[in-house]
């Protein structure tokens, strides 16, 4: 049985809160969006996306918008990433039980998230811990023969975080 490895990514730099727009609806900068792409491209000299790839995201607009500009980088058809609305300001375990429902065929997972979330969640799963920025990769690989169904506390090993 192949290792399964999850990407855990922060969604890339928004704009501002304001009350003329709600948090979900808040879009990437273009800061944002020029790190994005950034990180994404170091992502894409080890990652290529096979059939047994999957990208998971928040639906909310910065999450997706982030997810889109990986995905095009490194070669994902969007129109296969799957969007979870549980994922958007949740508690780590959440996420984690959004993940749980991964389908065995797939080998490759990505998130695009939302802190603090994703960071607690990479700490959670790896007993290392991380604060991931805007647009962080934390790259963590299950232990043998766990599938993302088993994935629980202390059952990955962080490989690295990409950072730039």
């Amino acid at each position: 049985m192949k290792t399964k490895t999850l990407y855990l990514i922060r969604h890339a730099k928004a704009e501002e809160y304001t009350f003329g727009k709600r948090d979900y609806d808040r879009n990437l900068t273009e800061k944002g969006k020029e790190r994005a792409v950034q990180i994404a491209s170091t992502l894409a000299q080890q990652l290529h996306p096979t059939p047994s790839t999957q990208i998971l995201s928040s639906s909310a607009n910065r999450a997706i918008q982030t997810a889109y500009l990986f995905s095009e980088i490194i070669g994902y058809p969007m129109d296969q990433i799957l969007q979870d609305k549980s994922i958007y300001e949740a508690y780590h375990l959440d996420i984690l039980h959004a993940i749980n429902k991964t389908s065995m065929d797939v080998d490759t997972l990505l998130v695009f998230g939302h802190n603090p979330g994703i960071s607690e969640l990479t700490t959670y799963l790896t007993n290392v811990y991380v604060d991931l920025k805007t647009s962080h990769v934390a790259i963590l690989e299950l232990e043998e023969g766990l599938d993302f169904k088993d994935l629980s506390g202390g059952t990955a090993t962080l490989k690295t975080v990409i950072t730039e």
